[in-house]
C-alpha cells in the first residue's frame, strides 16, 4: 500500500527551568526550538495532495504559539509537570494530532530540536 510521510518544519522560542535538575538547567534559560511535525497519508485528494504543507504549517504554528515567548513553567502542564524537551514533543504531538486526524492524515511524529545538535523525536507508533 502506498504512503505518503509530508514534513513541515517551524520554529518558537520560550524560556524553562528544570525543576530538580542538577547543573545549570536548573536555572532560567532560553531555546529556539525547531518544530518538525511528520504526517502520514493513504490516500490523495482530486487535486494530488495528501494534504496541503499550508495547513500543517499553519496548525503547527498555531499550537506551538501558545509556547512562544513565554516562560514555560507558568503554561500548564508544565506548570505541574518539568518542561523538558520530551515532556514539550509530547504536548505538541497530542494537540497536533487532535488538530490535523482525520482518518486519512495521521500526526505521525513530532522532532523537537532544543539545539541544532539535539533533538528528541515523540510518537506514538509501536516498534516491534
Amino acid at each position: 500500500m502506498a504512503r505518503y510521510a509530508l514534513k513541515v518544519l517551524t520554529e518558537f522560542a520560550s524560556a524553562h527551568t528544570l525543576r530538580g535538575y542538577p547543573g545549570a538547567c536548573s536555572r532560567m534559560h532560553g531555546h529556539n526550538w525547531k518544530l518538525e511535525v511528520e504526517v502520514d497519508a493513504e490516500r490523495l485528494d482530486d487535486m494530488g495532495m495528501a494534504l496541503d504543507f499550508k495547513v500543517i504549517r499553519t496548525k503547527a504554528r498555531e499550537i506551538a504559539g501558545v509556547l512562544d515567548h513565554r516562560y514555560l513553567n507558568e503554561i500548564p502542564p508544565f506548570d505541574q509537570i518539568n518542561p523538558t524537551a520530551e515532556n514539550i514533543a509530547a504536548y505538541l504531538y497530542d494537540r497536533l494530532a487532535a488538530a490535523l486526524n482525520d482518518g486519512n492524515v495521521t500526526v505521525k511524529a513530532v522532532i523537537l530540536w532544543e539545539t541544532d545538535r539535539a533533538c528528541v523525536r515523540y510518537t506514538e507508533e509501536r516498534y516491534s
